[in-house]
Formats: structure tokens, sequence, C-alpha cells
């Protein structure tokens, strides 16, 4: 049985990466070229690390399911990226950095892992400026910040509200360079659907090819995950649509610790759900909380004609305006995390206060900007976010206020990794959103992009040579290996699975009535009573699922609903061991809300006695529950305390 082993270097904790790097093995170039690695996923994360590897002399191969690396879902992030460069002299440090971090998480991340992410962050924008990333810049020429949830200093890096495209084209450019000199051969329109493990460490994949349907075999000395979270667990999600959990499913199924798998992250500025019909939601970013301001109707009645149509946000006077994060958190106001602010907008919705026709939204004004500034200050920063607000609602948010409401966006869990970034499968490493490292219970805004490139350019380049020094005298993986023919057999099975059940109804259904489950019992709100019953209805659909899903055509073709069914079969498995997790946890924190389990006030109420450590979850078969096992976190430069961000 695998066992936890964070390798947390000894040390200050100042020095524990510096010390770090100075101790493990290094590959020589020569030696590079002998060795290979797969890469899943081409996102920020993915994108950086085959890039990487690929200047270093590596023979990669990386794998991405849509047609091209450049469409991954990191493109759609809109907000920032986080670095402590203190280019406001506002007294950011990378300290700062760090502590808000591990507060934001709510204290259930850990501490080596979080420092360092902080330590590399500043040379994350060197990088991305000398690749030619168009950030915004003051009239001086300094890069410019703005702000962002859970933290009183500008550190967040910007390119209007495109960052996510700016830097992922970068990383983008980087990749092709590699494409184009040899060391990176690139898979579009591939899907990893098994892990192939060979003398128990990772020697490779199963991918199929999405336009012709067949399986194909790739082997390496190590395989890196970088396939992004579970979000789309909820069906409705800010997440893309083919953005899903299968590969990290997989590797858990082979023997990789699940992390922290209940915690996920809600985003208090979304535009609120529309319809029965609808697919996924849309993010309004984070940077939008500098200059708009969160509120409600004190009255009940102007909410009544709100509603009824009477009565426009814009004509609501001042004084019958309640700015319900300013009055309950005035330090931070409007740029509390997410989860704060999530829970305040429930709060106030619940309490039925909501202004649209579900009763599920709160408004995002902007007037007291535009009276100070004017409307071209506004376009200037902003002015892509308002276009495409305009676009999906057909309201002029220049004239009247935005409608958001929380929703599903991002995964703080994921595979266990130790501080290499390895997972507890030798050879199979996890970086970006796939892992669990560096958020704890919560993510501050702007810290995936982050993450993902801090893993990428800085971290797993590093830490995977320590790895792969002791592979050079290994022979190339043999594709044609028995190993290699159990795992194809194992994926051929779980396709004429779905295709043998030949029932009536259609994969999105499930994946809709699954959603539902996970919103009401596993969402913004849980209870033990949600919890057991979130779990019970996903055992029973998933039954309903295998009794009478129905997949149309063959396999041997292009065809996105067979692809959807097995991710959906995947989905069911998330959820529940999401569910499981949360029940365990009776605590609340970050984004896992026990409603059993508030302060007074309704903040979060740790159990830190009880509930220090990251619960990772260790498969035992197919129908057999799972074991967990407990990796204690210990603060040692920080001081635990409850979250404050009202003073």
């Amino acid at each position: 049985m695998a066992e936890l082993n964070s390798k947390v270097p000894d040390g200050p904790l100042e020095e524990k990466w510096t010390r770090h790097k100075a101790s493990i093995r290094v590959v020589s170039p020569g030696n590079k070229k002998k060795l290979e690695i797969i890469v899943v996923g081409t996102g920020l994360a993915g994108s950086s690390a085959a890039a990487t590897l690929g200047e270093l002399g590596y023979n990669v191969k990386v794998f991405c399911i849509s047609d091209s690396p450049r469409r991954a879902h990191s493109i759609a992030a809109q907000g920032g990226i986080n670095a402590a460069k203190n280019y406001q002299n506002d007294n950011d440090s990378v300290y700062r950095l760090f502590y808000d971090t591990i507060k934001g998480g709510d204290y259930r991340s850990r501490e080596a892992n979080v420092y360092r992410l902080a330590e590399v962050s500043n040379q994350i924008i060197d990088q991305c400026v000398a690749q030619g990333v168009p950030f915004a810049r003051e009239y001086g020429g300094l890069l410019a910040n703005r702000s962002f949830g859970g933290a009183q200093v500008s550190r967040t890096f910007y390119a209007k509200g495109q960052t996510g495209q700016q830097l992922l084209l970068g990383a983008y450019g980087a990749l092709n360079r590699q494409i184009h000199a040899g060391t990176v051969k690139c898979y579009p329109r591939h899907e990893m659907l098994e892990l192939v493990l060979i003398n128990g460490e990772a020697k490779g994949i199963i991918a199929r090819n999405l336009i012709t349907g067949g399986l194909e075999r790739f082997g390496a000395n190590a395989v890196v995950l970088a396939t992004g979270g579970y979000g789309n667990t909820y069906f409705l999600s800010t997440n893309a649509m083919n953005c899903n959990g299968s590969a990290a499913w997989r590797c858990y199924q082979k023997g990789a610790f699940f992390a922290n798998p209940c915690f996920a992250q809600i985003h208090p500025t979304c535009i609120p759900v529309h319809g029965d019909q609808q697919s996924k939601l849309t993010l309004m970013s984070e940077s939008l909380r500098n200059d708009g301001r969160i509120w409600v109707p004190k009255s009940l009645d102007d909410v009544k004609a709100i509603r009824e149509g009477k009565l426009k946000g814009s004509e609501v006077p001042e004084g019958r305006r309640d700015y319900f994060l300013e009055r309950r958190y005035p330090a931070f106001g409007n740029l509390v995390p997410r989860d704060v602010a999530s829970r305040a907008a429930k709060e106030r919705c619940d309490a039925g206060y909501g202004i649209n026709s579900t009763g599920l939204a709160v408004f995002l004004d902007f007037n007291t900007t535009i009276e100070q500034h004017g409307v071209d200050y506004i376009k200037s920063r902003y002015g892509n976010l308002f276009q495409m607000y305009r676009k999906i609602t057909d309201q002029d948010p220049y004239k009247e206020p935005m409608m958001i409401y929380p929703a599903i966006h991002y995964t703080m869990g994921g595979l266990w990794v130790d501080y290499d970034l390895e997972t507890t499968i030798p050879g199979l490493y996890a970086i970006g959103e796939a892992n669990f490292s560096d958020h704890g219970g919560n993510r501050l805004g702007a810290s995936a992009l982050m993450q993902g490139l801090a893993d990428g350019y800085f971290i797993l380049p590093y830490t995977i040579g320590d790895y792969l020094a002791g592979k050079i005298m290994e022979p190339h993986t043999d594709i044609n290996s028995p190993e290699f023919d159990e795992a194809e057999k194992a994926v051929q099975g779980r396709i004429g699975k779905i295709f043998d059940v030949a029932g009536k109804t259609p994969v999105d259904y499930f994946h809709k009535k699954l959603g539902k489950i996970m919103w009401e019992y596993v969402g913004m709100e849980r209870n033990e009573a949600g919890l057991e019953k979130a779990i019970e209805e996903i055992r029973a659909l998933r039954t309903e699922f295998w009794k009478d899903v129905r997949v149309p055509d063959s396999q041997y073709e292009f065809n996105q609903e067979m692809e959807k069914a097995l991710r959906v079969a995947d989905f069911f498995d998330i959820g529940e061991l999401m569910a499981m997790d949360a029940l365990q946890r009776r605590e609340s924190c970050g984004g896992h809300f026990r409603s059993e389990m508030q302060t007074p006030d309704g903040e979060t109420l740790r159990d830190d006695k009880h509930y220090m450590y990251v619960s990772a979850w260790e498969y035992k078969g197919q129908g057999v529950e799972p074991e967990m096992h407990k990796e204690p976190l210990e603060f040692k430069y920080c001081k635990v305390a409850e979250r404050n961000y009202k003073d």
C-alpha cells in the first residue's frame, strides 16, 4: 500500500526550495535525449511544462482533447495573475502573498508548497513579459496591478479581461517552438483513457483518437497529468463543456490517492442561470469587484418591483441600497475571498432579496466609479467584459447594473502530490488544477494562473529530473508489453459496456440530474442529512444510467456522445467521493460550508483539533469503500486564526 510522504525539505521556510534544488539529482544534457516524458493536457500547466521540458532536451509527447493546444480552458481566465513584485509600493512581499494564500484557503493547504508558489511568482511575470505577453502598463512603463479578493494590496497583473488567453498564447508559442525543434510531438484530438503501470511505475497511457475512434499506445519514462479539475461534475459550471475529471480518475483507480475532493470553489460573479436548456455558465471576472459594488435593495417592496419589471436597478436611490459586502466586511469590502462573497450573496437571496425572476441574483453596479472617473475609464479596464455581458444578457451594463450569482468554478481538490509534485504512483506527476497542493479550502482569485505556470515553468522541470536520473539506463518502454495489452483491453471493455446498454435516455439527461443533486446537497451549503441523501441518490442514478443510457453510432468515428458518456460515468464516481469526503469533514472551511458548523454571524467554523489534515483517498476496487489517509498539516511560519475580513 502506498504511504504518504510529503518530502517537504528541512530548514527555514524561505530556504526550503533553494536547498531542495541543490540536493536533488539532475540529468545531463546528453542523457536527457534518451528519456521520454508524456504530458497530458495543454492548458497553462501542461503547455508550459511541455515547452520547458522540450527546451531542456527531453523527448516530450503532449496530448490535448481539442484540435489545438491553444483551445485549452486556461484561455477563459479573465482577471489576472498574482505575483509579489510590489510595484505599487504598498508593502507587498513574498511572505504576504504566502500568508494571504494560506489564510484564503482557510488553513487547509501545505505550508511549504504555498511558500514556494509565492516565491517563484515573480519569475513567472518576468518569463511572460519576455515572451511578449501584453500586460497592462502604467504611464511610467511599469506593469500595472489591480486588486483581487482576499488581499489588501494590489498584486494582480492583467491584460484587460483576457489574461488567460494572453498567457496561454505565450506558453503556446514556447510550445510550438519546441514542436518545430522536434523535442516535442503534439497529439491533438487525443484523450487519455488509461494509465499504464509497469512494475508499479507510470510508463505510458492509452489514448483514443477522437477523430478515428482508434485506441493508441504511448510509452515514456514518466507521465505528467495536467488535465485541470472536475468542476463539471455539477453539469452547470464556468468550465468549458469538454473539461472533465476522467484522466485523474483513471490514475486514482491505478493507485494515485485523491486528496480533498470535497473542496470545490464557488465563484460569486457569474451570470445567473437563465433556463433549463442551459449547458454552461459564464463567469464575469473577479477584477470587476475592483470598481463594481455589490448590492441588493433594502426594501422587499423594491425587490418585488424590480422582479415585476416596474423598477430598474439604476432607479433605486442610494439610500435604499444595501451594499452588503461593504456592510459586513468593512476592511475588505467587495474584495473579500470568493467563498465569503458567495455565501453573503446566497444569504441575501435566501432572505428574499434576490433581484431577478428566480430570486437568485444580486447587483454588481459600476455607477459610483463611472460618476467618479467616467465611462472611458471603465472601457479601458473592462471593455471586453462589458461587451461580453451585453451580448449574453442583452442588457447595457454601462446603464444598468449587472446581475450576478455564485456558480461552481474551480476545484481545489485533486490528485495528492508530494513536494516534488509526484503522486503516490512513482513516475506519475500532477500539476496545475489536477493536483491539490496549493489552495486548501478556497483559492484566491488570480492564483490559478500563477500555480499552473509555476508548476510548469519553474517546479516540475527541476523535480522530475530527480526521478528520471535513475531511469537513464532503462530501455525504452515497450508498448507491446502485457501491461499495455491489459490496459487497452480494459479501455475497450469500458467502451463496449457503454454501447451494450443500448438504452433510450441521452447522456445529458443523467448529467443534468447529477448536477442538480450535487448543487443541492454538495454545493454552497452542506449538511449531514443532505450529504447522505446525495450519496444515496448518486448511487441510484448511476444504476439507472447503466440500465438506460443511449449512445448512438459506433466507437470508430467522431462520436461526442460516447466521449460524454464515458466522462459522465466517471462523474458519478467523482461526485460520490466528493460527498463522502464532505460528510467525514465535520467542520466548515473555505468552500466547504457545513450549515451545522458556522459562527453566530454565519462564517466558517473550523475544527483545527480534529480536521487539520489533507484527506487522501485510496481506491480499493469498484463497489468497495475507499480508504481515507490523513496528511497532518503543520503551520510553523504563520499564525492559525479565524479568518477575519472585517477589520
